[in-house]
């Protein structure tokens, strides 16, 4: 990302425009407070005392950074917590222990018995069943709508519609949605726009500029990205904030301070590693639209990609996850396709440095109509390996399946 954003430096306290690469490097940091270490660390405990009474009643304060008890979180905790704030252009942001965890609890803080919920029927999976077996049991109305179709959108609002609920891309297949026109609609019926913005990242979609209420992240995917560890963090506004905390701290919800250290750890490589990714998995997209196993990729930065120009003109960068549908293959094809891969791994998550291949459908959809082709649909994520040797793994599978016939 070529523009400027705000970031504070933490040796002198002052707030200075820097280049992307430089905030990511220093964000969170404050090495004279610890010994001069260039790392925070880890902060691990439950108990913390105080000095006197006073304290002790200044401690309890919601508003106070410092906290009365473990659970409300650490230094460390805190830094992380801001210094994603400050990248997403949010007002404060809260950890949870994982990804999904973000997502639900940003849902049933915002929703009560009675309310509607408007959600992408291009959803992540699992935020898809928490909505509709246990949103449902609790009285909430969830509706799925188009995730490309804006009046299909407009003719289910309600007056009781609470929430709409965004991924873009979607889960599995990428659909981009147009979110500033989605956040428009909501908020005509001062509803909130909540957004899964795991994708893209901080770096390559800035959510509150385009009308996001709560942006989400699953830290556990790029943020950490080195698949060793599990945290999810959310970012509000400041009309969404209270009740994102609010719902945070009275189910209880934390997050281990070995998992914050890592997502630390991660933003200081964060854009060097987005780099890669996006060139590594576009290239790797490029050549799959060629290959005549393939029936179609589904990739938002490809120009024929029908989602292509509002990611041209909302995102200012792609990740390394993407799907590609494979023409039909017999269960035999598909079985030494995927033995055949030596780099390609088979397994959930993504966003590690390791590149990854799941088969994905069949898909819970609702509504058919986006023209996706019948075959196999493939969830792909490049890591930071070589692009061609990514792309000659993928082209020996693909012929040793299709050799079997």
């Amino acid at each position: 990302m070529k523009e400027l954003i705000k970031a504070m430096d933490s040796s002198n306290s002052r707030n200075l425009s820097r280049g992307l690469d430089t905030v990511l490097s220093h964000i969170g940091r404050n090495s004279p407070e610890y010994a001069g270490f260039v790392n925070m660390p880890v902060f691990r405990g439950s108990t913390i005392l105080a000095q006197s009474l006073e304290e002790w009643d200044l401690r309890k304060s919601e508003t106070n950074p410092m906290a009365s008890y473990g659970r409300f979180g650490s230094p460390l905790t805190k830094a992380f917590e801001s210094a994603i704030a400050e990248l997403e252009g949010g007002y404060q942001s809260l950890v949870f222990p994982s990804g999904l965890s973000a997502c639900t609890h940003a849902l049933i803080g915002l929703l009560k018995a009675g309310d509607h919920l408007l959600i992408s029927d291009s959803v992540y999976g699992p935020t898809r069943n928490f909505a509709e077996q246990v949103l449902r049991r609790m009285n909430i109305e969830v509706e799925f709508f188009n995730p490309t179709n804006l009046s299909d959108l407009s003719v289910k609002l309600k007056d009781s519609t609470r929430v709409i609920y965004v991924e873009s891309p979607g889960s599995m297949t990428f659909e981009i949605q147009d979110i500033p026109a989605i956040a428009e609609i909501a908020h005509s019926i001062n509803a909130f726009v909540v957004m899964d913005n795991t994708w893209a990242t901080p770096l390559y979609f800035r959510p509150f500029e385009h009308g996001v209420d709560i942006s989400i992240h699953a830290a556990t995917k790029y943020l950490i990205g080195h698949s060793d560890g599990l945290l999810g963090i959310a970012t509000a506004n400041e009309r969404a904030w209270p009740i994102l905390q609010a719902s945070a701290h009275v189910f209880g919800e934390t997050a281990g301070p070995d998992d914050i250290f890592l997502a630390m750890r991660g933003l200081r490589t964060l854009s060097v590693r987005m780099e890669r990714h996006w060139k590594n998995g576009l290239q790797l997209a490029q050549w799959l639209q060629s290959h005549k196993a393939v029936a179609q990729v589904l990739h938002p930065a490809l120009p024929e990609n029908p989602g292509f120009k509002l990611w041209q003109r909302d995102f200012l960068g792609a990740s390394g996850l993407f799907g590609v549908i494979l023409h039909p293959m017999s269960k035999n094809q598909l079985s030494t396709l995927f033995k055949e891969f030596k780099i390609f791994g088979i397994g959930l998550s993504w966003g590690g440095f390791e590149s990854l291949a799941l088969l994905a459908d069949p898909l819970p959809r609702l509504d058919d109509s986006n023209g996706f082709k019948l075959g196999h649909l493939i969830r792909l994520h490049a890591g930071l390996e070589g692009a061609q040797d990514l792309i000659g793994d993928f082209s020996q599978a693909l012929d040793a399946a299709l050799a079997v016939g």
